[in-house]
């Protein structure tokens, strides 16, 4: 069943077409990626869809009903009060069903008539989740990395970040019928990403979601969208099989291209032989219908053209002339293009040919922070050349810091850092501090070199995506994603043995990414890396250090991203297993016999009865204080899928009822 359907959508500002022609539906259950460089429409497709913005031709269906929500990049309340209240508002209806309820159990003892509209009521309220909804508010604030001392935080008083996060929660909660997450992944740590992108795989409704973040799409995605400069494709499954399958799509039709073309060349070789011979009548029947096949691939491209029939292919082109002139026709077949779009694309080196010591960096009782703060404690450190460390943590936990103290442009708080010999270090700042604001692009690269020729930079920053008057702009009139190519461009022209990267895929669309993360691997040298890109983490780092909040410390794993994943989520694993081993031990003294039970009138039958009894209902105690310990261990670490937190509730409350009961039998044995 679709949700919403896109038919031949077009926007268009003025001459320009920003997309054209759009086609494919969104089915219930189908999360899908949407893709493409910068400028090409992403976020525009999604307004459209939302109702915020107009197409300029074809049309977007919705099925009857369907509830979207949409989460912007600069999504904001309309609304005042607190946290808790603006989650909790998204269940006003539930909240009426709840107080028409309690009108009604009023109403029972003189009108017992009402007790069947109640029952429908409350039936229909559990459905609906009634019962568990503060729960839910408290799981998806969690999530997203509130704490309990945030939820009577005015909105008003929130940061830019806190207010996205609010209201992608808000979101979340109103449990729409499609989501439209533009850049859902802005403002939250690695910890409230990996928590979305497990709520979004129990989540049974559809998605349509614009990300940089490539992890994230390999995680929540099924189906990716890559929206390109005049064209689109669909691809079935995740991220990384979007790149398998867009590889070879690409190799398929390279393959084709050149097949075809060797065959159009083959052809009009045997049109000029024999266009004045024996066959001249053959081959001017040949070079006519070469003439319109050529016409047709200028016109709808070369798929098209030779897959359709030409009464298909007839209503779709303008020929110009029936037949072509042999030269003519022989110079438009060796101008005929590929198929496969070769989009404009980063041209980064990286490199020195100095190599630098084996021990590039050594600490020894390191204490990171501010002179009124400790941010953290690291252990005895040691980076070797050629190692590849990520250095992650949440939103404010010092990774800015720590670089900032191994360039010395901090000191630490206690213990020391030692850097090695022979070092070429290359910084690149997460806010671009060594730009000028006040130079050109130009004049930014003058500083790296000033011996090079206008011309020259000219041509080095078209490596870097800067053509024509572009290279006039002030600095500081660029865009978050144009200041990230030009540091990058500063940095290449420096001779480096050790990188020292903070956020370096900050505002990088995901073409260059990809190009970031080839450079990096192939990188000769050592890498620090301080970056929520989790896809380039696991790509390139050898080594994890993260840093633990709570206990103020650094820890180091030596391995990949998603094997350090992989060990902390079998350790969460271990230990519920041992907290339910332990519940297993417990279960024969969970209840303790008081002492001197027992009558002493009674006959020795009615005592062995009794005991029969006492021992029945304490074994039964021990098993329900067993399956209450597992669904509260369950309920204290919430699945993510709602539907399911409502039946571990609903569980709950039967077996405490049962338990309520059989102790009440237990104590009146005893009595």
């Amino acid at each position: 069943m679709s949700i919403i359907s896109l038919s031949s959508l077009t926007k268009s500002y003025g001459a320009t077409d920003i997309f054209a022609n759009l086609t494919f539906s969104v089915e219930k259950g189908s999360r899908l990626g949407l893709v493409g460089p910068n400028g090409v429409g992403k976020t525009t497709l999604l307004r459209i869809v939302a109702g915020e913005d107009e197409s300029s031709a074809g049309s977007v269906s919705r099925a009857r009903g369907v509830r979207i929500g949409y989460l912007s990049q600069e999504a904001d309340f309309k609304m005042a009060g607190t946290l808790w209240d603006a989650c909790h508002s998204a269940f006003d209806e539930l909240i009426k069903q709840q107080e028409e309820m309690h009108r009604l159990e009023e109403l029972m003892a003189t009108q017992p008539e009402v007790l069947e509209e109640y029952g429908k009521l409350q039936e229909e309220f559990e459905r609906r989740g009634g019962y568990t909804y503060t729960t839910r508010i408290k799981q998806v604030l969690t999530g997203l990395g509130f704490d309990e001392d945030d939820y009577t935080l005015s909105l008003n008083h929130l940061s830019g970040g806190q207010r996205t996060r609010a209201f992608l929660a808000r979101l979340l909660l109103s449990n729409p019928d499609l989501l439209l997450l533009d850049e859902p992944t802005n403002h939250l740590d690695i910890r409230a990403v990996e928590w979305l992108e497990g709520y979004l795989n129990q989540w049974e409704g559809s998605a349509i979601i614009v990300s940089h973040d490539r992890y994230f799409l390999d995680k929540a995605s099924n189906v990716i969208l890559e929206l390109l400069p005049g064209g689109y494709e669909m691809y079935n499954g995740n991220y990384s099989a979007y790149l398998k399958q867009r590889e070879e799509r690409i190799a398929r039709r390279q393959e084709v291209f050149e097949s075809e073309k060797e065959k159009l060349m083959k052809e009009m070789e045997y049109i000029r032989k024999n266009v004045a011979g024996q066959n001249v009548l053959q081959a001017k029947g040949k070079l006519k219908r070469m003439s319109r096949i050529i016409q047709a691939i200028e016109q709808i491209g070369f798929e098209a053209a030779l897959n359709q029939k030409w009464s298909e292919t007839a209503g779709e082109i303008s020929v110009t002339t029936s037949i072509l002139g042999v030269d003519e026709a022989d110079r438009r077949i060796r101008a005929l293009r590929s198929p496969v779009r070769q989009l404009p694309n980063l041209h980064l080196r990286l490199g020195s040919e100095k190599r630098s010591g084996d021990v590039v960096i050594r600490t020894k009782n390191l204490q990171v922070g501010f002179p009124d703060k400790l941010l953290f404690k690291t252990p005895n450190l040691e980076l070797r050349r050629q190692d590849c460390v990520a250095l992650i943590g949440p939103n404010g936990a010092g990774k800015s810091t720590f670089l900032k103290t191994i360039l010395g442009q901090l000191e630490p708080l206690g213990g020391e850092v030692i850097l090695g010999t022979s070092l070429h270090v290359g910084y690149f700042a997460q806010a671009h501090e060594g730009l000028n604001p006040k130079n050109t692009i130009i004049e930014e690269i003058e500083t790296v070199t000033p011996q090079w020729l206008p011309g020259k930079i000219r041509d080095y920053l078209g490596k870097y995506l800067f053509s024509g008057d572009d290279v006039h702009k002030k600095v500081g009139m660029l865009s978050g994603g144009e200041r990230g190519r030009l540091a990058l461009a500063k940095l290449a022209l420096q001779d480096t043995n050790f990188l020292l990267l903070d956020e370096p895929t900050n505002h990088l669309d995901i073409p260059s990414q990809e190009v970031l993360e080839s450079v990096l691997d192939d990188f000769d040298g050592t890498i620090l890396l301080v970056t929520h890109d989790r896809y380039l983490v696991d790509a390139v780092a050898t080594q994890i250090w993260e840093i633990d909040v709570d206990d103020s410390h650094l820890t180091v794993f030596k391995g990949t991203y998603s094997e350090q994943r992989a060990e902390r989520e079998n350790k969460e694993y271990l230990a519920f297993m041992a907290a339910q081993k332990q519940a297993t031990n417990n279960l024969h003294t969970v209840v303790e016999k008081p002492k001197g039970a027992g009558t002493k009138s009674a006959s020795k039958k009615d005592d062995r009865k009794k005991s029969t009894q006492v021992q029945g209902l304490e074994k039964k105690i021990a098993e329900l204080e067993l399956l209450l310990s597992e669904l509260g261990l369950k309920l204290g670490n919430p699945p993510r899928d709602a539907g399911e937190v409502v039946n571990l509730a609903k569980e709950y409350d039967r077996v405490q009822k049962e338990m309520d009961g059989t102790l009440a039998q237990w104590e009146e044995l005893q009595g």
